[in-house]
């Protein structure tokens, strides 16, 4: 069996990073533990990984970071606690959150980038294409991203990467994939000619933006350990799909559905916001009061 035809079955979430522009939130917790609503950040991403057919997810965590970790373990304690008390939903849902998917774990231990924290994971992905969804991006909804990915990586054993459209004077705040368009039946898959990381409005190839979802074959790693370290001394990833793209192919895709950017306050107070409209507990009741304020 060629890697081509291998189904994707596992998912690398990076997850070592300081979080500081949400000090001091994070100070003492990982920005990825961050409650939008109801759930953590990252327990969003798993859920997308699970609803896309995932079976395997490794999170590369960082120093202080084993909240992540204790999340998604069993807590025998608190559901004993709760069943006590009567609250037999509660311990469920605390028990589902531990038995989602199989987890695993790798560490970096020192920053080095995007491309270092998932070249970390070669040896639990192995030779297998895979996912890869950062965390700061909730995309919610009945299609997942990550299963489009998967079906267009599947069709054309090609690596792909989720894009969206983004007004020009935006492009300076992305990457920025350069496209071919073709006449193919799937308008919306393209192939990546060039990857260019925050260009200005006048020199963007497109307003097709990177949106944090990937899926990679295994020859992303040999395109990762050939990359030299920028600035900072790290590897980015952006730097090994342009690799990629040149010696393999990589396509993008643009996405059906709607992302919520929860990389800094204001997108996340975004994301909070329009997810609690959704909700159906009370996202009628929180409409009503946002409609009292005198904005």
């Amino acid at each position: 069996m060629t890697n081509n035809s291998k189904r994707v079955r596992k998912a690398v979430l990076p997850a070592a990073g300081l979080g500081t522009r949400f000090l001091p939130a994070t100070k003492a917790q990982p920005k990825e533990m961050l409650s939008v609503v109801d759930k953590p950040l990252i327990q969003y991403v798993v859920e997308e990984c699970v609803a896309s057919g995932i079976d395997n997810i490794i999170i590369v965590t960082g120093k202080g970071k084993n909240a992540i970790e204790d999340h998604f373990d069993f807590s025998p304690a608190l559901e004993d606690f709760l069943e006590k008390k009567g609250k037999s939903d509660l311990a469920k849902l605390v028990h589902d959150i531990g038995n989602m998917v199989h987890f695993s774990y790798t560490r970096q231990k020192e920053p080095l980038g995007l491309g270092h924290a998932v070249l970390l994971a070669k040896e639990l992905v192995g030779d297998e294409p895979f996912a890869v969804l950062l965390g700061d991006v909730i995309i919610p909804g009945p299609n997942p991203v990550t299963r489009q990915l998967m079906d267009v990586y599947e069709r054309t054993g090609k690596g792909v990467i989720a894009v969206e459209e983004v007004p020009r004077e935006r492009t300076g705040l992305y990457g920025i994939v350069d496209v071919e368009r073709t006449s193919s039946a799937d308008s919306r898959t393209m192939q990546i000619r060039d990857l260019v990381e925050k260009p200005t409005p006048a020199e963007a190839p497109s307003t097709l933006a990177v949106t944090g979802r990937y899926v990679l074959p295994p020859e992303i790693f040999d395109c990762l350990e050939r990359t030299k370290p920028g600035r900072g001394g790290e590897i980015q990833l952006t730097d090994a799909l342009r690799l990629l793209a040149q010696e393999k192919g990589l396509l993008a895709h643009v996405y059906e559905g709607k992302s919520h950017d929860a990389g800094d306050k204001l997108g996340f107070l975004k994301a909070t916001v329009e997810i609690g409209l959704e909700n159906t507990e009370f996202g009628s009741d929180f409409r009503e009061y946002l409609r009292t304020l005198k904005l």
